[in-house]
């Protein structure tokens, strides 16, 4: 392969609320390109998404309201490899305890919204991620797996309860590895595909 350049991988990152900055500051680390999704002109064919941690609820209504809402779930349905931190798993999720509807739906989990506790409850954990190792995870106000569907796999556990999950394209992580210094989670993600 000498004299070929390799192309960056472009991500696009949802960017209307919560942690995007921090997404593309990891990524952008590793070499790949990244553009901001605030309203419908933005969405677009790319290597990959990232459905950033911050408030699901606000997230959910804001790509509703500046219609990127449908964009995003055709890329998600279409096979674009997805990154979700926190906020961006219970957009994911099939099912939300307690609620009547899910907003993507994508990912066969059943999720509870701030199941470990307030933001003052917040904590750090060491957890072994597969295919990368030990690594440290940030909850912040973090959803639970309750449950998982068939194809989905565990990728990271607390006390044999499931933090983080692969179905097909799609990866949910109930905490936030873009808080740290160490990006082997956002490199595996980038190999992948």
């Amino acid at each position: 392969m000498s004299g070929e350049t390799r192309r960056k991988k472009r991500i696009g990152v949802l960017a209307v609320q919560g942690a995007f900055a921090e997404h593309e500051a990891a990524f952008a680390r590793l070499g790949a390109e990244c553009f901001e999704i605030r309203q419908g002109s933005d969405v677009q064919a790319c290597d990959a998404l990232v459905l950033p941690g911050g408030e699901s609820t606000t997230q959910g209504k804001l790509m509703r309201e500046l219609g990127i809402f449908e964009g995003l779930k055709a890329l998600v349905d279409s096979g674009t490899p997805t990154f979700a931190t926190c906020a961006g798993l219970i957009l994911l999720a099939e099912k939300i305890v307690g609620e009547e509807r899910a907003w993507f739906g994508t990912t066969p989990i059943v999720a509870r919204r701030n199941a470990y506790g307030r933001q003052l409850g917040s904590f750090n954990a060491c957890l072994t991620f597969e295919g990368v190792g030990e690594v440290a995870g940030t909850f912040i106000r973090a959803p639970q797996i309750e449950s998982i569907g068939k194809g989905a796999e565990v990728l990271a556990q607390i006390d044999d309860r499931p933090v983080a999950v692969r179905f097909r394209n799609q990866w949910a992580l109930a905490f936030h590895p873009e808080l740290g210094v160490d990006d082997r989670i956002a490199k595996a993600f980038l190999e992948s595909f």
